[in-house]
């Protein structure tokens, strides 16, 4: 008897645990993308190289395999390609296209929260044509003059950072705006204003609009203030602050409907203790985040959600605490150059759990504000241990370059 067929929008390292999760539920797993060289597609039972963002390329590959379900990469692009096919296909685990617009598009999100009084940035759309007759930027202009600075600049539909910029004036303003609009795909980009506080993740499961499972970390940045660098866990926010958490992700999922699976959100957490929801997605976070849930936890994060995007029960996850202190810390490098190696000093190595590195000595890096070397897992023995060695990761894990 043939397995049943399962196609994964991506198939970089991130999609690795995910290839993995569906192969041991015995599921055929394929795999597409642009990125021959993704690190994950060696895992998969056959690739298909196709570009996912293209949502009717995915229709026609979805058909030509003859596929049972469909699960979403970690990236936006690749989410709302597959809950774009399963729509038209009639397959399961995924919200409608309209839906998942509300969530994965910045602007359609801070409208959605202000519409259920959930605390967002003030924010303006404006189009990209603000200011394209003759850099002539009045309109642009005129909206961030409601604004306070600091201000972000952002496209609606990019993610890691990308096209991303914090400015203090207006001058600083029209550049980034003019390196948003050239980034995006859609016809316009969100202004907004800039929250203080501490950056940190929540993950949850829901359960027929209930927060089953949820899980916090600390997020760490390193030389880009828009990427996410590390993460460590238990996090810092209170019982308060996490129960706010878990009624927002409730109203949101009785507001949309939303189906069973995952909801990642990242937010800042305000002096007072406010979180505000920055960034929130319905598709697995990247660079092993789920590897890094399931270390912490002890439940199978990747599993429940293949399990959530292909239709099955996931009515059986436990809701439990972090086990333990971790940190998921991905490598990154200080300047551009050529790799020579990287090194872990001494008083870390007994910290390590896994080791995940793809580097090559000898290649350049042309840009140091995305060039990643590898993730490493750690865990301590104390919070205050988490809390020290945290700090110091970029000293204490290094990529060397000539």
């Amino acid at each position: 008897m043939s397995k049943k067929k399962l196609l994964i929008l991506g198939g970089g390292h991130a999609e690795i645990p995910l290839i993995q999760a569906a192969q041991a539920l015995g599921w055929y797993v394929i795999t597409t993308g642009n990125a021959r060289e993704g690190l994950g597609h060696p895992y998969a039972d056959k690739n298909v190289f196709a570009d996912f963002s293209d949502k009717d390329a995915m229709l026609e590959l979805a058909r030509a395999e003859g596929v049972q379900a469909i699960c979403s990469g970690c990236n936006d692009f690749a989410l709302l390609s597959t809950v774009y096919v399963c729509e038209k296909l009639g397959l399961p685990g995924h919200d409608s296209y309209a839906t998942s617009l509300e969530i994965h598009h910045k602007d359609k999100y801070r409208a959605l929260a202000t519409r259920l009084s959930i605390p967002t940035p003030r924010a303006l759309v404006i189009p990209t044509s603000a200011g394209a007759a003759g850099n002539n930027c009045a309109e642009f202009d005129a909206a961030i003059a409601q604004l306070t600075f600091p201000i972000i600049v952002k496209p609606v539909d990019l993610t890691g950072g990308k096209g991303i910029h914090r400015v203090a004036n207006a001058d600083e303003a029209r550049e980034a705006y003019k390196d948003a609009c050239s980034r995006t795909r859609q016809d316009h980009i969100v202004v907004e204003e800039f929250v203080q506080g501490t950056n940190h993740g929540f993950s949850a499961m829901l359960v027929k609009s209930k927060v089953a499972f949820a899980f916090a970390d600390n997020e760490q940045y390193y030389i880009n203030k828009y990427m996410v660098s590390g993460a460590n866990t238990p996090g810092t926010s209170g019982s308060e602050t996490l129960a706010k958490l878990r009624d927002y992700s409730e109203r949101i999922a009785r507001e949309l409907n939303l189906v069973d699976g995952i909801l990642h959100i990242q937010y800042i957490e305000r002096p007072d203790g406010t979180p505000v929801i920055i960034e929130i997605c319905r598709r697995a976070p990247g660079d092993l985040y789920i590897k890094f849930v399931k270390y912490a936890t002890g439940i199978d994060y990747p599993r429940f959600i293949v399990m959530a995007e292909t239709g099955e029960d996931i009515s059986g996850i436990e809701d439990v605490p972090t086990q333990g202190f971790w940190l998921r810390h991905c490598l990154m490098p200080k300047h551009e150059g050529t790799v020579r190696d990287v090194t872990f000093a001494p008083e870390i190595q007994g910290n390590i759990v896994e080791k995940f590195l793809w580097y090559k000595p000898g290649e350049v890096i042309t840009d140091k504000l995305i060039y990643k070397a590898g993730i490493v897992f750690f865990r301590f023995d104390t919070l205050a241990e988490m809390a020290d060695k945290t700090a110091r990761m970029t000293d204490l894990a290094k990529i060397i370059v000539d």
